[in-house]
């Protein structure tokens, strides 16, 4: 069975289709590079709610469009996956102290702990930007694709904040120190290291994608079983994957502190990456590095819902806690005003205190009454 492709929610940004044994979703803001809004996060939250019951629904792919294609025709599909939450929505709402934004980040993290428990295949077409809440949509895939114009990255500590949605579950299981670098430089990758790091699963060229997507659609599975086999080996047990060196990266992001690595980066000799990525480290939030080496270096032994619930008290903290001065003001600074001056509190690595990062991991609820107590 074909269907046409349906708007959900009021602006139409997110778009649906059921074709055969295929639901198929569409990201379709890309104006906003897909960025997710609230009524997104809702609008995905239920689709994927009534797909997971629905017995006719074998395979789930996700996809988003791009700015450069004109709506609705080919060339506008895929290009751009999703950049990540709505940051000036996050900066308005904090400022006018709008419940919306609890709401966001409490509804978000329950449509990545749905992606990543999902029980069918899951596949998530990776293509072009993919950052932030883009990864929370992605890394729960059974099928991570990625292409050459992949550009991937968690950059959150570059505007005040930590890395969420999931990633210190993700990026901690990355080998080695991987997850303590990503999370801390916000360094954007490509294909071949998204996969060497555990972030991706299969490289295919960007032309190929449309004709994938269109077999998704056009293949009857008669059974859930005969779905999974389908992915598993046409995907699965096909992934060749490129071993990343970590050898450099795990050198300095072993260390115990901040501040260690970033001196130990400062004093390397000749070494030009060291002092690349020193620099990267001196421009972000310094509260903030520190806020998310700790939360790295936790959910390292957490399971998945223990991290959500984890970030889901830091995220309120960040916004609540003096009130949101580091997010606020990086947001501001990069995406508001654009001056690209944020003025940290504290101005300095080395002015932060030990203790200080540990007022963020305090729970505003008990276990009881913690909005994501029932994952």
């Amino acid at each position: 069975m074909t269907t046409e492709m349906k708007k959900i929610g009021a602006a139409g940004d997110v778009l649906v289709e059921r074709r055969g044994n295929a639901g198929l979703i569409t990201l379709n803001r890309p104006k906003a590079l897909n960025a997710l809004s609230l009524q997104m996060v809702r609008d995905l939250l239920g689709i994927l709610r009534a797909w997971r019951d629905d017995p006719e629904v074998r395979v789930v792919a996700i996809r988003g469009t791009n700015k450069i294609g004109r709506p609705g025709t080919p060339d506008s599909l895929f290009g751009c996956f999703c950049a990540g939450g709505d940051i000036r929505f996050f900066h308005q709402a904090a400022l006018a102290g709008d419940a919306a934004l609890d709401d966001f980040f409490t509804e978000e993290y329950t449509l990545n702990h749905l992606i990543q428990t999902y029980p069918k295949p899951f596949m998530a077409f990776m293509d072009g930007v993919v950052m932030g809440g883009g990864m929370g949509l992605s890394q729960g895939a059974r099928v991570r694709i990625v292409t050459e114009r992949t550009r991937m990255a968690m950059p959150e500590t570059n505007i005040g904040l930590f890395p969420d949605v999931g990633a210190g579950y993700f990026l901690s299981r990355c080998p080695g120190h991987v997850g303590e670098y990503l999370a801390l430089t916000g360094e954007t990758i490509g294909a071949d290291e998204a996969i060497g790091y555990g972030l991706a699963d299969v490289r295919m060229d960007a032309a190929a994608l449309p004709a994938l997507w269109a077999e998704l659609g056009a293949t009857s599975w008669p059974s859930a079983a005969e779905a999974e086999q389908w992915v598993a080996s046409k995907f699965i047990a096909n992934t060749d994957r490129p071993v990343c060196a970590t050898g450099k990266i795990d050198t300095y992001f072993s260390l115990l502190r901040v501040k260690h690595i970033v001196d130990a980066l400062e004093k390397a000799k000749d070494d030009r990456w060291a002092a690349k990525v020193a620099v990267v480290l001196r421009k972000r939030s310094p509260l903030m590095l520190h806020v998310t080496l700790e939360q790295i270096r936790r959910a390292r032994s957490m399971t998945l819902a223990d991290d959500l619930r984890m970030e889901r008290d830091m995220v309120y903290q960040c916004f609540h806690l003096r009130p949101g001065a580091e997010s606020v003001e990086g947001i501001r600074a990069l995406a508001v005003d654009k001056d690209y001056q944020p003025k940290w509190q504290p101005a300095r690595i080395e002015d932060v205190k030990p203790g200080m990062a540990d007022a963020f991991f305090a729970s505003p609820w008990s276990a009881q009454t913690h909005p994501l107590r029932d994952l």
